[in-house]
């Protein structure tokens, strides 16, 4: 492993900390953490890897927060979780044999969508509304769809989950936020189990950032059950569209 002094673990953790905050309250938190590892040195596939290691914990706070807070029940996401822990391994292992160049190309244009939702749709509060599509129907097209695609690329997985949730599932903003991160939480394992095989992740630095994330993790979602929508709408527009930015930057540099 490339040689990690304590003082780059030190901030390495400090971003995993901001990320965990910023992911349990709308997703988005790898698109702090991904660049900061690539800087720190860390190879492409590696960072890739890494994140995935420590972005499981985060998430794993996060539902474990929101369900203690009474907003999700996730005996009953058992079922989709495991659908999105295969659909993550699925997606990681099809990496190399998939356009992802052409999918990064329209992600940016999903992103920037799913902010003007959140931003212009009027009405987008706590409340839940009628309900689109049944939730085993909505486990078996969703969320495997997301988690392929987490497992694929990644970045905005939260947010899709989101949209799936308030649009189709019809919920609050809220509750949707709080069903999200256990099925993030699986679709990450998946990822970790393909990329353990495939690549070398930098364990340690990503058990250190995942510490940093638990405890970002768990002031993000107190402040989101506190505040609830008027909180997370602002922050997942803001995270979506910084994305979205992001990696239209990456295709243009």
């Amino acid at each position: 492993m490339f040689e990690v002094t304590g003082d780059i673990v030190a901030l390495l953790m400090l971003a995993a900390f901001v990320a965990g905050v910023v992911d349990s309250i709308a997703g988005g938190g790898g698109l702090i953490t991904l660049p900061v590892l690539v800087l720190a040195g860390a190879p492409p596939v590696t960072a890739i890897a890494t994140n995935k290691v420590q972005g499981v914990f985060g998430a794993g706070m996060a539902a474990i927060a929101y369900a203690r807070g009474g907003h999700v029940d996730l005996r009953k996401q058992i079922k989709p979780a495991l659908i999105a822990f295969v659909a993550a391994i699925a997606g990681a292992l099809l990496t190399s044999y998939l356009p992802t160049d052409v999918i990064r190309l329209g992600l940016p244009v999903l992103l920037i969508g799913i902010a003007l939702f959140f931003a212009l749709k009027p009405g987008l509060n706590d409340v839940d509304r009628a309900q689109r599509l049944a939730p085993g129907l909505f486990a078996l097209t969703i969320v495997p769809l997301v988690a392929f695609y987490d497992g694929l690329i990644g970045p905005g997985a939260g947010a899709f989950y989101m949209l799936g949730f308030v649009a189709l599932g019809g919920y609050g903003v809220l509750r949707a936020t709080a069903h999200t991160k256990l099925l993030n939480f699986a679709s990450n394992l998946g990822g970790i189990a393909t990329y353990a095989l495939v690549a070398q992740p930098w364990w340690a630095v990503g058990l250190a950032m995942g510490a940093a994330q638990v405890a970002g993790a768990w002031v993000g979602s107190k402040l989101a059950m506190r505040v609830g929508s008027r909180l997370i709408k602002p922050v997942l527009v803001t995270a979506a569209t910084a994305l979205a930015v992001r990696l239209l930057w990456q295709i243009w540099a």
